[in-house]
């Protein structure tokens, strides 16, 4: 028994140590600029293991440098209430968790009608998660879906908003989130689909590379999309009302 109660106690120093570790991986960010995150590092391992070569766009641009039509574009499409909430957007997890479970309830009886086929389609799964939370977990986690994983990415989201201000959290979000195979940051994007810097991106561009962060990798391959075109359209409409840091 008492062995037991030395590993159990062992386990919970090793996971205040990592969470005392993450403590000043973000502190140090209130004044050092991220140079690699954990999503980008499983990307270039796999592009690498993949191609046997490492296409690899990014250049870090300040925070003003960046279009205020790209902040809003990625604040109306992925967080509108990001200036508001505190890391956590409790409102948008509990509808997405709602309309998830409408969709596995429909696929499930699509599933009975099929007697079980392989080819039922599988329910559309809809995220609730903030600019934040996303930061959390590319900086950070793998991209395996656990409760451990998740209960970590919450932890990490309320440590981001705590010892960095609002501003710092999209500057970094817009300098490392993925926009295509290799593609990574708001200046790479910019040049790799515009030819120009993002600090001259129009309005429906903006909009554009916005609509593309949940699938970057698909819409780089369907640039003609007209869902893209579409729902960048709708995005502009929302950019006014967006609120900025």
């Amino acid at each position: 028994m008492r062995a037991f109660w030395r590993w159990l106690g062992l386990v919970v120093l090793a996971g205040l140590l990592l969470q005392l570790f993450f403590v000043a991986r973000i502190a140090t960010m209130v004044v050092i600029d991220p140079q690699s995150t954990s999503f980008q590092r499983s990307e270039a391992w796999r592009i690498a293991h993949a191609t046997g070569a490492l296409p690899w766009r990014q250049q870090w641009v300040p925070y003003a440098q960046i279009s205020d039509q790209l902040k809003r574009a990625v604040i109306a499409s992925e967080d509108d209430g990001y200036v508001d909430h505190d890391g956590v957007d409790w409102d948008a997890i509990e509808k997405a968790w709602a309309r998830n479970s409408r969709a596995e309830e429909l696929a499930q009886r699509r599933a009975a009608a099929a007697r079980g086929a392989k080819n039922a389609r599988a329910p559309k799964v809809i995220g609730g998660s903030t600019i934040t939370q996303q930061l959390a977990k590319n900086l950070f986690l793998s991209g395996e879906r656990t409760l451990l994983r998740k209960g970590q990415e919450l932890v990490l989201t309320l440590l981001l908003e705590l010892l960095l201000d609002k501003q710092r959290i999209l500057e970094i979000y817009l300098n490392n989130v993925e926009w295509g195979n290799g593609v990574f940051g708001a200046q790479a994007a910019a040049e790799h689909y515009f030819r120009k810097p993002a600090s001259r991106l129009t309005a429906f561009e903006a909009a554009r590379l916005a609509v593309m962060l949940p699938r970057p990798k698909y819409f780089e391959k369907l640039p003609q999309s007209a869902y893209l075109s579409g729902r960048a359209a709708t995005i502009v409409e929302r950019m006014p009302h967006a609120q900025l840091p």
